[in-house]
C-alpha cells in the first residue's frame, strides 16, 4: 500500500518541476534564439586569420555568442549588436565541435591543455568535456581537436567582453539572410587556389590593433 504522505509529495515535486519548467521555456527559446538588431558590414567575408571588431557606441547590454560551422565564423553581439566576428577554427571530423547552446562554464587568461600539453591562451570552456574557446594561429587546412580556435587578439577582446554563464551558440547555417555572403564563400580548407591567396593576403588586425567597422542597421522603420 502506498503511502499517502509520500504520494503527495511525490505530486506536489512533479507540479513543481512543470512549473518551473514553464518559467524557465521563455529564457530557454531566447537563449537559443538571440535577438539580431544590426550587424557590422565588412568589404568581403573574412579569411584565416581574420576578424573585425567595433563596439564603438554600442550600449551596455547581455553579450551572447554564435558559432557557425558552416560558414566558419564566431560571431559577437551586445544587446542583439554584433561587435565582433572572427574566421575560426573548429573541431576535425574524428574530433568534432558539438551543436548545441553552452553556457560559459569557466575562464582562464593563462591556461594550459591537460590532454595535449599545448597553450590555450584566454579559454572560456563551454562543456567539462574538453571543448572552449580560445586564442589559436587560425590557418588554412588546420584543425582543432573540439575546440574553437579564434585569433589571440580577438580571443583577449572576447574574453574581456564576456562573463560566467554568457550563452555560447554552435549551429550551421546561422541567419543565412543576413550572412549569406559569409556562409557561401569559398572553403579555404578544400580549394588550393583559395588556400594560395589566403597565405599572401595579409591579417585584418595587427597586435595590439583594433579594426572597427561600420554598422548596417537592419531593424526597419516604423
Amino acid at each position: 500500500m502506498v503511502n499517502g504522505n509520500i504520494l503527495r509529495k511525490t505530486r506536489s515535486l512533479r507540479l513543481a518541476a512543470l512549473v518551473l519548467a514553464a518559467t524557465l521555456a521563455p529564457q530557454v527559446a531566447q537563449a537559443r534564439t538571440p535577438e539580431v538588431r544590426s550587424v557590422l558590414a565588412l568589404e568581403a567575408p573574412l579569411v584565416p586569420g581574420e576578424y573585425a571588431w567595433n563596439a564603438d557606441g554600442v550600449a551596455a547590454g547581455p553579450t551572447r555568442i554564435v558559432i557557425d560551422l558552416t560558414a566558419q565564423k564566431l560571431y559577437v553581439y551586445r544587446g542583439g549588436v554584433e561587435i565582433g566576428r572572427a574566421f575560426i577554427l573548429y573541431g576535425a571530423d574524428h574530433k568534432p565541435t558539438p551543436i548545441g547552446t553552452f553556457p560559459i562554464l569557466q575562464k582562464k587568461r593563462h591556461h594550459i591543455s591537460n590532454l595535449y600539453n599545448a597553450p590555450m591562451p584566454y579559454m572560456q570552456r563551454l562543456t567539462w568535456g574538453g571543448v572552449a574557446i580560445h586564442g589559436s594561429e587560425v590557418e588554412a587546412n588546420a584543425a582543432t581537436h573540439g575546440c574553437v580556435g579564434v585569433p589571440d587578439e580577438f580571443a583577449a577582446l572576447l574574453f574581456d567582453a564576456t562573463k560566467m554563464g554568457d550563452v555560447v551558440t554552435v549551429t550551421r547555417k546561422w541567419m543565412p539572410a543576413l550572412y549569406a555572403a559569409e556562409i557561401d564563400a569559398p572553403d579555404p580548407h578544400a580549394i588550393e587556389e583559395v588556400v594560395e591567396s589566403v597565405a599572401e593576403a595579409p591579417v585584418a588586425v595587427a597586435a595590439n590593433e583594433v579594426v572597427g567597422a561600420p554598422y548596417a542597421v537592419l531593424t526597419p522603420p516604423e
